[in-house]
């Protein structure tokens, strides 16, 4: 297997896949902001709902609340990552109207 440089510190799949979407054995590109997440749904075809949880300050009470965010994400056949687990996601070009990151490392599994 021919390791690929994706420009981002992450590891390489075990699996191959031919997806020429697939940001490992494909020709999509990565850019911009990295984020890790956990998968919330991952009902559609290639696609997964990615959350995250941040605190924001709101400066009138001096206290914090918390937020969160969630992305859809392409999921290459080679990572297929499944709800509950805790995955690396890139930005990337747009690839539908929605989908504008790409999952390119399973982490872990959330207990």
């Amino acid at each position: 297997m021919v390791k690929k440089n994706i420009g981002i510190e992450a590891k390489q799949p075990e699996n191959t896949c031919e997806d020429s979407k697939c940001p490992w054995h494909g020709q999509l590109s990565l850019r911009g902001r990295v984020f890790t997440g956990t998968v919330v749904s991952n009902g559609g075809k290639n696609t997964v709902i990615v959350r995250w949880h941040y605190n924001y300050f709101i400066s009138k009470y001096e206290r914090y609340e918390r937020r969160n965010t969630s992305v859809s994400a392409y999921n290459p056949d080679c990572i297929n990552a499944k709800k509950g687990d805790i995955v690396k996601i890139a930005e990337c070009r747009p690839i539908s109207k929605t989908k504008s990151f790409a999952v390119i490392e399973k982490v872990g599994v959330k207990q």
